[in-house]
């Protein structure tokens, strides 16, 4: 069975399409609708042309700066990631915001040929650059929704979301959808931002999302959100304006 299919079998019966298109080489969910709101993270992600340039110049350089210039590079966050899932042969992975699948891939060396990879993303143009590089076996792309993964309770043994919950448009819901896809014993591993400086988390927001679309989160404000959701070990590390947030679901 492809990894295809495999997710296929993964996504909640309203979201299973008839007739899978899968002519670009990932599962669309989406069609002609657009999720991402009105926001100009949103909008980033959404367009044609912006997400190749949030990859190539916000991602390892503009948001670096932002984030902390001592914060941890692209390869050191991928290794990061696979650290904080404790991946092991044979699991399911969701990378959720994947973009061109950097994460993803990595997943799939984790967890082998048995395991499986799902890399989801709102942008078919993302998504695109993903299927154009080698797509190991254990690795299938859906385009999807966030804030309405279309997969069934507890189907994930790790879940990851890295730089991506500072531009969707309620990060809340997007939790609560990677808390309920997260089987018992599940992982979860975040990336995004954190305010540090002076100012109140809710001033800083407000004066930093106006203008680049990215959205400041207080100090406990994520690790808040998993521990109220039940999850157990829940982590924080925080690097320059960036923290990284684990948890485990009992």
């Amino acid at each position: 069975m492809s990894a295809l299919d495999r997710v296929l079998k993964l996504t909640t019966p309203e979201h299973r399409p008839a007739e899978p298109d899968v002519l670009r080489g990932y599962l669309d969910l989406l069609g002609d609708s657009d999720p991402t709101g009105a926001r100009p993270g949103q909008r980033l992600m959404s367009s044609r042309v912006l997400p190749l340039i949030y990859e190539t110049v916000w991602r390892p350089v503009g948001g670096r700066l932002l984030m902390g210039v001592l914060g941890p590079g692209m390869e050191d966050e991928r290794l990061l990631a696979v650290d904080m899932l404790e991946l092991s042969p044979g699991e399911r992975v969701l990378d959720v915001a994947c973009g061109p699948g950097n994460f993803t891939r990595a997943f799939a060396s984790a967890v082998g040929p048995t395991g499986l990879v799902a890399g989801i993303d709102a942008s078919p143009t993302m998504l695109q650059r993903a299927v154009e590089q080698a797509v190991p076996d254990n690795v299938a792309y859906v385009r999807g929704d966030a804030a309405a993964l279309p997969f069934v309770d507890a189907s994930f043994d790790a879940v990851c979301c890295f730089a991506a919950l500072y531009l969707i448009e309620d990060p809340v819901r997007a939790i609560d959808e990677i808390v309920r896809v997260l089987a018992p014993g599940g992982r979860v591993a975040l990336l995004s931002s954190v305010s540090r400086g002076p100012l109140p988390s809710r001033l800083a927001d407000l004066a930093v999302r106006p203008l680049t679309g990215v959205r400041i989160f207080g100090r406990h404000e994520l690790t808040g959100a998993l521990s109220e959701r039940g999850l157990a070990q829940v982590a924080q590390r925080v690097s320059g304006l960036a923290q990284f947030v684990s948890g485990r679901r009992p």
